[in-house]
């Protein structure tokens, strides 16, 4: 009997065979990027409007994501990354919406400059009026249990909570935050967003029975873009069975493996 894979998951309503989220900003060329996103395998890929906007063209980036989506049946994830107010973000939702075929949404509404934290109450506003326009909203937000309530209670579907701040690549500076979103809303998909710095970030975050991994500098920056992309598949597969499989609790004192008191033992 072969073993169930542990990648493959619901988001959205649409199944999935990758938990990893893909950014396309920052790589080195479009070739790298195209590279980068075969090596993930992932089947979910993110490209901010803004950054389109401001570049007077998306520079073959939709070509490329359109190749994905041919290839490997991956879905387009337009971002409000760069908005500072819930009406600036709902606008830029309904322009990406027209542009690039698609409700689903990465929604972004800054709050702090030096953090890049979201603002939680433009986020709400936000996210509860793309709600009722029809959109399938991916708020990214931090891993404050009573903001990512009422992202819920407004109709999002889906949260990302930060494990840091963007592009920092610190990984997951308060586990007992997101080990607590994790028990307290056990039904909700739930995908790590930021801050992610190294595969080993993304087995925590896994085996902590988050849902997936959302991440661009970590990838984008690196030396080695592709292998990076493909060392971070790997750890979230990695990351996603041993959670299924059952991680093993820490101990204060040593316990022997081979337990030989009171048994027979043969030399």
């Amino acid at each position: 009997m072969s073993a169930p894979n542990p990648s493959t998951w619901t988001l959205a309503g649409q199944t999935l065979t990758s938990r990893f989220l893909l950014g396309t900003a920052g790589y080195p060329s479009p070739q790298v990027l195209r590279e980068a996103i075969a090596a993930s395998g992932t089947q979910v890929v993110t490209v901010g409007l803004k950054r389109t906007l401001a570049a007077g063209g998306d520079n073959g980036f939709i070509e490329i994501i359109r190749e994905a989506m041919r290839e490997r049946g991956a879905r387009l994830l337009p971002n409000t990354a760069g908005c500072r107010s819930a009406r600036e973000a709902i606008a830029l939702a309904h322009m990406a919406r027209e542009l690039y075929d698609t409700t689903w949404l990465k929604l972004e509404v800054v709050g702090d400059e030096h953090t890049l934290q979201p603002d939680p109450f433009e986020l709400v506003t936000a996210a509860e009026q793309l709600v009722k326009d029809g959109f399938t909203v991916l708020p990214y937000c931090t891993d404050d249990l009573v903001s990512c309530q009422r992202l819920l209670d407004v109709g999002c579907t889906v949260l990302m909570p930060w494990g840091a701040p963007i592009g920092s690549g610190q990984g997951l500076v308060n586990p007992f935050a997101l080990r607590t979103l994790r028990a307290r809303l056990p039904d909700v998909p739930l995908i790590v967003d930021a801050g992610i710095g190294s595969p080993a970030d993304a087995v925590q975050a896994m085996e902590l029975g988050y849902d997936g991994i959302l991440l661009n500098s970590a990838v984008a920056h690196a030396r080695d873009p592709v292998g990076m992309a493909r060392a971070f598949a790997l750890a979230i597969e990695a990351g996603r069975l041993g959670h299924e499989a059952g991680i093993m609790s820490k101990q204060d004192m040593a316990v022997p493996s081979t337990p030989v008191t009171g048994r027979p033992f043969v030399l």
